[in-house]
């Protein structure tokens, strides 16, 4: 599609939601449209999107953050106008201890989840500002305010996205931008964990075996939906957003297995 102005038309705001395929980036991008917005949905599955964006009028354009081509093609698809920008794609892979974890592994999180992040960002930036009321959230996590053994490639990512994100409010306080991010705890999707190991299902189940009510993908877009909708003087700096049952990390309520 040709994004010379906006793929919004007349009178319709526009959100971008990146990882859009599945989990948050999916909800956030039902939740976003249900306010009203054009939503596009950004992922590297075009089956995924495609059928997303049909079922919520929005857009889908296939891309994959770690390739400066294809973040140039999506912000010429999005045009020059766009008032939210969810930058949710990211992922971590593995839970290895620092001395023999995977090199390649943490060279991809941090591709995707800190790289990814600025070359989205710098690519719609513009189009953010053209509106005079742009707002990007960086979907982060409680992992970047924190450490735990075996995560020490998945943390150190999100802390420098944290870092990231703090560093361009600062550099966009007198232009019309605001920056935030959300940080949510132990959250169950369909793909996250399964990613993280490899596929691993038994292992995947494992890490929510018993929690009582873990947060569910809802709940995330939900908040972000709610920062990406306030008025344009109020920012959100941070949002930690955790079920009842995650007091920490590494304190969480289990129900006794059977």
């Amino acid at each position: 599609m040709n994004g010379t102005d906006s793929v919004g038309g007349a009178g319709r705001k526009v959100a971008l939601v990146t990882g859009a395929s599945s989990g948050i980036g999916a909800a956030t991008a039902r939740s976003l449209a249900a306010q009203g917005f054009r939503v596009v949905c950004a992922a590297r599955r075009a089956d995924r999107i495609e059928e997303l964006a049909a079922s919520i009028d929005g857009v889908a354009v296939v891309c994959d953050v770690t390739s400066e081509s294809s973040v140039a093609a999506l912000a010429e698809a999005v045009g020059a106008r766009l008032h939210v920008l969810v930058n949710n794609a990211g992922g971590a892979l593995g839970a290895d201890p620092v001395e023999r974890g995977s090199v390649e592994d943490r060279r991809w999180m941090y591709e995707v989840n800190v790289i990814g992040t600025l070359r989205v960002t710098q690519a719609l930036l513009p189009a953010l500002e053209a509106t005079g009321e742009g707002i990007v959230v960086n979907v982060g996590s409680i992992a970047a305010g924190l450490v735990y053994e075996g995560g020490a490639g998945y943390t150190a990512a999100k802390h420098a996205e944290r870092a990231l994100t703090e560093t361009l409010r600062l550099e966009l306080v007198e232009r019309p931008v605001r920056v935030g991010e959300v940080a949510p705890g132990m959250v169950q999707t369909e793909g996250f964990s399964l990613v993280r190991f490899g596929g691993d299902q038994a292992r995947a189940d494992k890490v929510y075996e018993g929690v009582v009510d873990p947060l569910v993908a809802e709940d995330v877009a939900d908040a972000i939906s709610w920062m990406a909708t306030r008025p344009p003087h109020v920012n959100i700096d941070l949002l930690v957003i955790k079920p009842r049952a995650q007091a920490a990390p590494h304190r969480i309520h289990r129900r006794p297995m059977p």
